[in-house]
């Protein structure tokens, strides 16, 4: 049995429908954060349930996609991509139509989950369809693409719906786009899984998912200090943990990582520089939205259509990045743009509170969407380079869990520095807009060092020719992996 289609228009068809999965759960990391002022009020949370909507979502999905790569390669793809798809529609119903604000973090968790199931599937089918040359690199550049325009069209779609609907629509909206996903599924893909005795990694599975979400949980305490007991304790604990999960995998028959996955200095490269792209684009991004909307008073509208221009930019720029991918190889794009993406977060820390749009922030997200998209064309190929064919899925899923565990620390970090740059300033006698403004400037700052920090990361670790750095598989390893 294959999981490429026989025929090559079938092909690209069948990316379009993988590439809808990818904005999906890319999208719902953020369309919901237009709505969560709304949403606040209407229900009732508090500021940390408020942060939870977010980082349920993302920690569920980070924690749970190693899992998510090993039932793909071994259920099966194509089963587990529809299965996916099924859960998440039903979670996305579940939390549309929550009362409070704990069933609603209960519902962007299952999300998560299920949402860690398509991922890495619909990943490892396209590594499979596209295995060398230039419709391998257009593939790859297209699935980059919506996985980098998707958190932004979240914001804008969040916008929409909140405007001249309801908040509930950013999570109901997902049933129509599973319901395409479910059908174009069924039609275009065919079913494929690794064979042989293929075991799963229980006690690997539950000490990463409990490590991980220690970590992230004692980042968030630290919003009351980085001494205090319970962030010490669950930040030791998570570490512990972790480490307990690198023993046991360097020991079991089949692991839910292979180590050698991660150590190569190439890979290991690209997703430490995802995990900062995740940080930067779950974590900080938000506070811009918050800006927009408490401090400058725009409407949910207009506060989701004030990031198009980051989203436009990254899709103009998207086929002049592959061209480049092609010409010069992804190194160049991994060390330049950090430092463009950086130059606009640092850009955004001179915003004002009654500073104007168009020259405070346009500037900004342009820099911003030009950095990304240098970013996004080549992350997808890098993270794969030099994976036997059958670690695919494991190598797809650890590539967006890094994304989304960058994202959830990253937003924990920085709701930190947020937190106590606004009480500082509240107490230095600042008034409650300058406060906020000045806690956003410098979350901002701090995203803009991570970003700096991914440029020299890609400086030191990915290393190699052009050739070297282009990963491509022969037709007797597709053959191999399809079966």
């Amino acid at each position: 049995m294959s999981t490429v289609p026989s025929r090559p228009a079938t092909r690209w068809w069948a990316l379009a429908v993988l590439a809808l999965t990818q904005l999906v759960v890319v999208l719902d990391t953020t369309i919901v954060t237009i709505a969560l002022p709304q949403a606040q009020l209407e229900i009732g949370m508090t500021d940390i349930q408020r942060q939870w909507i977010v980082t349920a979502y993302a920690l569920a999905f980070g924690s749970l996609l190693l899992l998510g790569g090993r039932i793909a390669d071994y259920w099966g793809r194509k089963r587990t991509f529809m299965v996916g798809m099924i859960g998440f529609g039903a979670a996305s119903a579940w939390g549309g139509l929550a009362q409070s604000g704990i069933e609603l973090i209960i519902a962007r968790g299952v999300q998560g989950a299920f949402a860690a199931m398509l991922a890495p599937a619909a990943l490892a089918m396209v590594t499979v369809m596209f295995t060398h040359g230039r419709e391998r690199n257009i593939a790859f550049a297209i699935f980059g693409t919506v996985a980098g325009t998707g958190a932004a069209i979240g914001l804008v779609l969040g916008g929409v719906l909140t405007e001249f609907a309801n908040w509930r629509w950013c999570l109901l909206v997902n049933i129509f786009f599973v319901i395409v996903g479910l059908i174009g599924g069924a039609r275009l893909l065919s079913e494929s899984k690794a064979e042989g005795d293929n075991r799963y990694d229980i006690w690997g599975t539950i000490t990463v998912i409990l490590g991980l979400g220690s970590l992230v949980y004692g980042f968030t305490l630290a919003e009351h200090g980085w001494d205090s007991v319970d962030t010490i304790v669950f930040l030791a604990l998570g570490v512990m943990l972790l480490a307990v999960f690198v023993w046991i995998e360097s020991r079991v028959r089949q692991p839910l990582l292979p180590l050698h996955v991660i150590v190569n200095s190439v890979r290991g490269g690209a997703f430490l520089v995802q995990a900062v792209v995740g940080a930067v684009m779950i974590g900080s991004m938000l506070y811009l939205t918050f800006h927009f909307q408490i401090v400058m008073g725009m409407s949910p509208l207009v506060s989701g259509l004030a990031n198009v221009v980051m989203t436009v930019v990254i899709m103009i720029c998207s086929p002049f990045t592959t061209k480049a991918l092609n010409r010069f190889g992804p190194r160049p794009l991994m060390i330049l743009g950090p430092l463009f993406s950086a130059a606009g977060l640092f850009y955004l820390t001179g915003i004002t509170p009654d500073g104007d749009y168009f020259t405070q922030v346009l500037p900004a997200l342009a820099l911003l969407g030009i950095g990304l998209s240098m970013l996004f064309v080549p992350l997808q190929n890098l993270s794969l380079i030099g994976v036997d064919p059958e670690e695919a899925g494991v190598a797809a899923g650890t590539v967006n869990s890094t994304f989304h565990i960058g994202g959830s620390i990253g937003l924990a970090v920085f709701t930190v520095i947020y937190a106590g740059t606004v009480g500082a300033a509240l107490k230095g006698g600042a008034d409650q807009a300058a406060a906020f403004t000045d806690g956003y400037s410098a979350a901002f700052f701090a995203s803009g060092i991570a970003m700096v920090a991914a440029s020299l990361i890609a400086v030191f670790l990915i290393r190699g020719e052009k050739d070297e750095l282009m990963p491509q598989w022969d037709d007797e390893d597709a053959v191999a992996y399809a079966h």
